[in-house]
């Protein structure tokens, strides 16, 4: 398989890393309208083919699919002139900014017949398909109660570097950069992982959204800091369930940690995954009496990456598919009308 890496920004070492180490995947071109970055790049991952735009790279056109790592903003464009040329596509998270440019990168898609796959890459973690798995089984019954949240600590912590000095973070504080903040940075993961390990699609959502105050003038240089650092969320799933989700950047302890909890009336899952290890944890059948837990070894599952190259070498979609990726923005943007002020009543 012939791939073309369109972004080479930070999370592109990732995906270059990644795929190259699959037996028969060819890195044969990479995209970047930073000629500085894009040569850095292509010299590190020992690729030949340059191009300074999408339009360029799809002129050139010997490569049958693209891994997206561009900007948010920028998925819905590059994405779909690659559909449009027939190339297959795994798209970075989220799939565009909006559902409706969501929903048309997924029908255009499907109407071309190519693999179009995004990267939530918490479904790496074996865990939250060993919790699926006990759920579709019925082993903790029918599902009441799920909790869920994503805990960061960047914004009160160096672990990842000092946010203040340098675009790979600010950007995502600042809307006039294409960031939708925590709810679209982070959200969609979170999301993502309560309900695919509980084995149910978000239905309804209501929610409060925070951007709390971190520079005088709340800006830095050309950033605007308005994007939303925290939210919290209480949602209605389609297995009748209710549930809480929430996430934050200023959850001191927390490098980057996702938790869920799935309560049924015969049993309970918990599933915790941080940059150090997964655990999945149950209480199930007599443990019940007892709110005893204990550990579950999880079976390993595919990467994102090795799913995707297989889906294309087998012409055949997988999940999670653009036209998930474009019900979790249904959500994301169900989520930020919410949190919309309603104006008080007047006064009699």
């Amino acid at each position: 398989m012939r791939l073309l890496i369109l972004g080479t920004g930070k999370m592109a070492n990732q995906h270059a890393t990644r795929f190259a180490a699959i037996p028969g995947v060819h890195l044969v071109g990479g995209v970047d309208t930073n000629a500085e970055r894009l040569q850095a790049f292509c010299d590190a991952h020992k690729i030949e083919r340059q191009f300074a735009t999408t339009e360029e790279a799809l002129a050139w056109g010997e490569f049958d699919a693209v891994t997206n790592v561009t900007p948010d903003a920028a998925h819905y464009s590059t994405s779909m002139a690659c559909i449009a040329a027939g190339k297959h596509v795994l798209c970075e998270k989220p799939l565009a900014t909006n559902f409706a440019e969501a929903s048309a990168m997924a029908e255009a898609a499907e109407k071309a017949g190519v693999v179009a796959m995004v990267n939530l890459s918490y479904r790496n973690v074996a865990e939250i398909h060993a919790a699926r798995d006990l759920v579709l089984s019925g082993r903790i019954g029918e599902v009441k109660h799920i909790e869920a949240s994503y805990l960061q600590s960047w914004l009160v912590s160096k672990a990842w570097g000092d946010w203040r000095t340098g675009p790979l973070w600010l950007w995502r504080l600042s809307k006039g950069h294409g960031s939708n903040g925590t709810l679209g940075d982070i959200g969609i993961h979170i999301l993502d992982f309560a309900s695919y390990g509980a084995a149910t699609e978000i239905e309804t959502i209501t929610s409060r959204l925070k951007t709390f105050h971190k520079a005088e003038g709340d800006r830095i240089g050309e950033y605007v800091l308005d994007a939303n650092d925290s939210f919290v969320m209480t949602a209605g799933f389609a297995n009748g369930a209710l549930g809480t989700i929430h996430a934050t950047r200023w959850a001191t302890g927390h490098i980057n940690d996702l938790r869920v909890r799935i309560y049924g009336d015969k049993g309970g899952i918990e599933v915790q995954h941080t940059p150090k290890s997964s655990q999945l944890r149950v209480c199930l059948g007599e443990d019940a009496e007892t709110a005893t837990w204990r550990d579950m070894e999880a079976p390993p599952v595919a990467t994102n990456y090795e799913r995707f190259v297989n889906a294309v070498r087998l012409n055949m979609p997988t999940e999670p598919t653009f036209r998930h990726a474009a019900a979790l923005q249904r959500i994301l943007d169900m989520a930020s009308a919410s949190d919309e002020p309603t104006p008080a009543p007047a006064h009699a």
